[in-house]
């Protein structure tokens, strides 16, 4: 974590005890998801009849980048809530499920690629090792001999169909990688 932890105790003495169990289920959220910046918690006793225990809500509010995840555990009548641990451990594992569902998220954003570019083949020049692609809004991209994949360079012709990954060379746009497209390849 970014920030030190925080801990709030309402309507009742702090208590060392709980405070550890509270850091401790921290920390191993913090090794879960290295991307916490703070974690504030809020451990607050509610005074019930005489004749029943008191009840515990526990609530975590987890910054993470582009997100805020907030976990309440009312008591409502739950009265496992009436041992401290127990709503402890029910916050921390909503809160480490609420993690995971955040960090797929993250993950398949992440993951997410771009489509390679399409074209035909404009130019060759075996001779110097390069050739163009024209693109179909007429971009010409140039392309080096061992950016071709999976085929020989010698073996292409000009109006042949390929597929690119582009990038920003020392003369304006080139293709970093040029793969051919087959006949039988559907082009989208």
């Amino acid at each position: 974590m970014k920030q030190p932890l925080q801990i709030t105790f309402r309507n009742m003495e702090p208590s060392e005890a709980v405070e550890a169990n509270i850091r401790e289920k921290a920390e191993k959220l913090d090794r879960f998801c290295g991307q916490i910046i703070s974690c504030r918690v809020v451990f607050e006793a509610h005074h019930q009849h005489h004749h029943k225990g008191n009840l515990y809500h526990v609530r975590i509010d987890l910054t993470v980048p582009d997100n805020e995840i907030v976990v309440s555990r009312d008591p409502g009548e739950h009265h496992a809530h009436e041992d401290a641990y127990v709503a402890i451990r029910d916050a921390f594992n909503a809160a480490h499920r609420q993690l995971e569902d955040y960090n797929q998220k993250r993950q398949q954003h992440v993951k997410t690629h771009a489509v390679p570019l399409h074209g035909r083949i404009a130019e060759l020049h075996p001779g110097e090792d390069f050739g163009r692609i024209e693109t179909a809004d007429g971009q010409m991209i140039y392309f080096h001999r061992n950016s071709v994949l999976h085929t020989d360079f010698d073996h292409l012709e000009i109006g042949g169909e390929v597929r690119f990954d582009q990038e920003e060379g020392d003369n304006g746009p080139q293709a970093s990688t040029v793969k051919t497209v087959g006949k039988h390849h559907v082009v989208g």
